[in-house]
């Protein structure tokens, strides 16, 4: 097949003259930055006058006026861009992103020149980097200002990301549309024509023409809407803050809102599809308690007049925080008083919070580029903690703090990690930096660097970070610079810039005997991947401590020689007060006061890093929790069950040692320990399922029963209880169910034959309502009914119940029909998809279903959640990511290099085969020493 050439309109046709002044050095300076010298082809195959992802840095946007008309029943959108720029050198090549848009018209405005004396621009498109390059006849001169005027259309997209076309079915079963937006990181491009790049922040007056039964939304208020023609009217919004392209927001839609106003002024609405808006009370209330808490602690008041958050029914990820604006995913933002779980009241608030902190963390302030998208989402992820600690202090959130730590260095531990601040260019690349690093290892670095420095000096360090940067983009050394300005309170600053701290009289106390120098130790967490492995070994009074780069496989790579500098801090069985001690050298020694039966480093799990207890350190600590747990606090048993783990991993502890010190979690009733023993020993018989193991597996499944049996047997059927009683009643009865523990299933079966008979009007108590559903699904006849419940269910907590019920079915011809019917989008949404994957993926029956569904729509998951997306790697990990069989192992190899461009590069590949490597390498250490140590625990539990 041979395509057409492109015809061009008159008056887009590339002039010679400007073709030949983008050739002559008129911007040579800028073309410098081109990475290669030959210039690509533009779609019309005249030569692109640009050869770099990035745009050029001499053009320079101060405002856009936008005006965006969609029509939702023909799904195509229409718009004119008209934005003012300026040059810093003589250039006739405006270059500016632009992807999937068809631009019919650019023209040129110069200084206020009226609309008549516009001059026409040519227009050349280069897909493969988005780019549009609009030639001038006439230089643009450093100084004055410029405007260009664009129009252009295209259709809605029907992806979760650019302009995009979302539905929802009324109860009367109407299907009705909305448009909405998502434009992080990239997607502003499939909007409208723009510089989108976070450092190009300008203001942006947006108009949006609707119809009169719909209603416009955006990041401003709306100042007036006018009757353009019949059945048409135009919404005009105010003119925004400077601010960067990704952050514009605007929706289309019928919703219905809530609204309250906060202390200061600011009016916050929640919005919502008209069925679902009562359940929109709670997320109101948490909004207008955060935003004032932000206001309060940053000392910057929130610079709009109004924040919107609006609840999308098609929403790829959890939310979004669009400039007073805020968009979610409605299980992220709805909670319904009957049905909501206590995990999801916890999520809603931390959602919310999560995107209020943004408004000052990524959008005041902006990471320059990519790169430090860290200095957004880190932030962002922290101040949920800090945050809903204050405003929120019923749901303890300081226990699922920690939890996060772990999960990032999960993925921090394989070679295919990287820094939290890595560089990056391509789309693709950018939306990779979306991970558990930028996020929870951002996040747990700086509540590291807090319990350093103390919390008030870390709070004067960020709030004058913030106020200095406003409106302002920054880099990674920014922060550090503004921390290290900021003296502990029993500080003072000295000549070289470093704080100095009084001498504590405690030999122990040692980094307040010196300089803290913030940027040089925070470099060492930020420009290097991975964490330390701290090794202690006591020698009487001397404890030696030694630091290595902790990671799995390493044995077949070379040394990276990394240091840290580590804030250690430790307990012992003679001080339960914290004491201190930064390690900047490969090794060093501290003396104690006195010999100890034992000592705990890392108290409470402030510091990113793990430990390992030399000699009979492991048995002492083991020791403590069999006699006496709660000598130390339930974050500090979480990591040490934790700890032992990633030591079996490289072989440091033995892996009866390990699972012998999980035996205390019989005495165990707090949330994160039992948690933590659960994500250690559930992933060990999870591999076993997916090879021929039967025998062992299921002694190992009979071992964590009778682990936790006392446990299991006093959780009460009811909802009482605080957050985190609740989340552990509703997950221990869940895995009771799951793991056929005939008391429990029972119970569940009874629920559920009343249920079911009253057609499932019934209310049930949430905190047990997933394990009743999971058993009630094991059957076709329950099954069935289960998925009718869904169709026609409000509450989003009860779907994502009955989701995760209907995935642990038995019948692969199900689970078949569960993949197609999400991935179709029909009945059950697609952005319920990867999540469907995933739980199938984890099912003994139909993992190989899952990961022969990957394979065989690859393309189209690709086209609809974008690669290098979040979505896209989890996608890919919880398909395969449990595999420990060479065989499987190059099936996974053969599949992803065959992709090339299309996604053989991805990170989340090499993660995954790394895993997989890794499971092979700890089944065949492990397996047979596990078979053995459970025929001698049987005999002694």
């Amino acid at each position: 097949m041979v395509s057409l050439p492109l015809k061009w309109p008159l008056e887009s046709m590339p002039s010679l003259l400007s073709l030949l002044l983008i050739f002559l050095a008129v911007s040579s300076p800028s073309w410098c930055q081109s990475s290669d010298t030959a210039f690509p082809k533009a779609s019309n195959g005249a030569p692109f006058p640009w050869n770099n992802v990035r745009l050029p840095e001499h053009i320079i946007p101060i405002h856009y006026d936008l005006m965006i008309h969609a029509n939702l029943s023909t799904l195509t959108f229409w718009g004119t861009t008209e934005v003012e720029i300026t040059v810093n050198q003589p250039t006739s090549t405006i270059i500016m992103h632009s992807h999937q848009l068809q631009i019919s018209k650019a023209t040129l405005r110069r200084g206020a020149e009226d609309k008549q004396s516009e001059e026409p621009l040519s227009i050349l498109e280069y897909p493969a980097n988005e780019q549009v390059a609009l030639l001038a006849p006439q230089p643009l001169l450093a100084g004055p200002l410029y405007t260009v005027i664009i129009t252009y259309a295209a259709n809605l997209s029907e992806s979760f990301h650019g302009f995009y076309k979302s539905t929802y079915r009324t109860q009367e079963g109407e299907i009705r549309v909305l448009a909405s937006t998502q434009f992080e990181p990239t997607a502003a491009r499939m909007a409208f024509p723009c510089f989108d790049e976070p450092a190009l922040k300008a203001s942006f007056s947006i108009k949006i023409r609707r119809d009169p039964r719909h209603l416009a939304i955006s990041n401003m208020p709306l100042v007036k809407s006018v009757n353009v023609a019949e059945g048409l009217i135009e919404d005009h919004f105010d003119v925004t803050v400077k601010m960067s392209t990704y952050l514009v927001a605007f929706i289309v839609c019928d919703f219905k809102s809530v609204s309250k106003m906060t202390k200061s002024g600011v009016k916050v609405s929640v919005y919502a599809v008209p069925d679902k808006i009562n359940q929109a009370d709670y997320a109101l209330d948490a909004a207008v308690t955060l935003l004032e808490f932000y206001e309060d602690y940053f000392s910057i008041p929130y610079p709009l007049p109004k924040q919107d958050l609006a609840a999308i029914p098609d929403f790829q990820s959890g939310a979004m925080e669009n400039w007073g604006l805020t968009t979610y995913r409605e299980s992220s933002l709805l909670y319904d008083k009957e049905k909501s779980s206590a995990s999801s009241k916890l999520g809603i608030t931390m959602t919310v919070s999560h995107e209020l902190a943004h408004q000052w963390f990524g959008n005041l302030v902006t990471m320059e580029w990519w790169n430090d998208l860290w200095l957004n989402e880190g932030f962002a992820k922290f101040m949920e903690f800090v945050s809903v600690t204050v405003t929120h202090p019923e749901l303890k959130v300081e226990e699922h703090f920690f939890g996060k730590c772990f999960n990032a260095m999960e993925v921090d531990a394989f070679n295919s990690s990287h820094p939290v601040s890595t560089p990056v260019e391509n789309p693709a690349q950018i939306r990779e930096m979306f991970d558990g690093v930028s996020y929870e290892k951002g996040a747990c670095i700086l509540n590291m660097l807090r319990d350093y420095l103390g919390a008030d000096t870390f709070k004067r360090g960020i709030v004058q970070y913030l106020q200095k940067y406003s409106y302002k983009n920054t880099k990674n050394e920014d922060l550090w610079n503004s921390m290290a300005s900021i003296c502990p309170t029993d500080g003072m600053q000295t000549m070289d810039g470093f704080c100095s701290r009084s001498q504590h009289s405690s030999s122990t106390s040692h980094w307040h005997q010196e300089g803290i120098d913030v940027k040089t130790m925070m470099n060492t967490w930020t420009l290097q991947k991975g964490f330390p492995l701290i090794t202690i070994t006591v020698r009487g009074r001397n404890v030696h401590m030694k630091q290595e780069h902790y990671m799995k496989g390493s044995e077949s790579l070379p040394e990276t020689g990394y240091l840290w500098h580590v804030p250690l801090t430790f307990i012992t069985s003679r001080s339960k007060s914290v004491q201190r001690f930064l390690l900047k050298t490969k090794t060093d020694v501290l003396i104690l006061p006195e010999a100890v039966e034992w000592i705990k480093f890392n108290v409470g799990m402030n510091g990113y890093y793990i430990v390992h207890y030399e000699d009979d350190g492991w048995d002492s600590l083991s020791g403590l929790l069999k006699i006496a747990h709660t000598t130390i606090s339930s974050n500090d048993r979480a990591s040490l069950i934790n700890n032992a783990f990633q030591l079996v991993s490289i072989g440091k502890l033995s892996i009866e040692k390990a699972l012998d010190l999980t035996l205390y979690l019989k005495d165990e009733t707090e949330i994160m320990p039992v948690f933590q023993g659960l994500n250690e020993l559930i992933p060990m018989y999870k591999l076993m399922e997916k090879r021929d193991m039967n025998e062992v597996e299921t002694q190992f499944k009979a071992f964590l029963l009778r682990l936790l049996k006392d446990l299991i047997d006093k959780q009460i059927w009811t909802d009482e209880g605080s957050v985190s009683q609740r989340m552990l009643r509703s997950q221990l009865l869940l895995l009771a169910c799951v793991r056929k523990y005939q008391p429990c299933v029972q119970r569940a079966e009874g629920y559920f034959r009343e249920w079911k008979a009253s057609n499932g009007t019934m209310s049930l108590p949430v905190d047990v309502t997933m394990a009743v559903f999971a058993v009630g699904a094991q059957n076709t006849e329950g099954w069935d009914f289960l998925y009718s419940k869904y169709q026609s269910s409000l509450s989003v907590t009860e779907k994502s119940q009955i989701e995760f019920a209907l995935c642990t079915s038995q019948d692969p011809e199900k689970l078949q029909w569960l993949l197609d019917e999400s991935f179709k989008g029909d009945t059950i949404k697609t952005q319920e998809f990867p999540h469907i994957l995933i739980l199938i993926g984890r099912n003994p029956v139909g993992y190989p279903l899952a990961w022969k569904f990957l394979r065989e729509n690859w393309n189209k998951l690709v086209q609809k959640f974008e690669l290098g997306s979040t979505t896209i790697s989890y996608m890919v990990l919880g398909t395969t990511d449990q595999f420990s069989t060479r065989a499987r192992l190059e099936e996974v190899k053969g599949f992803f290099s065959s992709l090339k461009e299309n996604g053989s590069q991805l990170r989340c590949v090499q993660q995954t085969i790394e895993a997989i490597e890794e499971n092979i390498r700890w089944m065949e250490k492990n397996f047979e020493k596990i078979r053995l140590w459970l025929q001698k625990e049987k005999l002694e539990i």
